[in-house]
């Protein structure tokens, strides 16, 4: 086994390692961001429900 070869082999490894966890810490990040926005979401919708208690409460239909 040469020397050549096996650095060429571990540097190869480490530089695929470094790439995963790069890309897992971009797809942490957008999980976050996506989280973050649906608990925007949820706290418009509960500011509307402050300002209009009654909407969505009742429903009526007629036949």
């Amino acid at each position: 086994m040469d020397i050549a070869g096996l650095s060429m082999a571990m540097s190869a490894s480490q530089v695929n390692s470094a790439f995963g966890v790069a890309m897992l810490s971009k797809s942490l990040d957008a999980a976050s961001s996506t989280g973050t926005q649906i608990t925007d979401m949820i706290d418009a919708a509960a500011m509307e429900l402050s300002v209009n208690p009654s909407v969505g409460a009742n429903f009526d239909m007629y036949v």
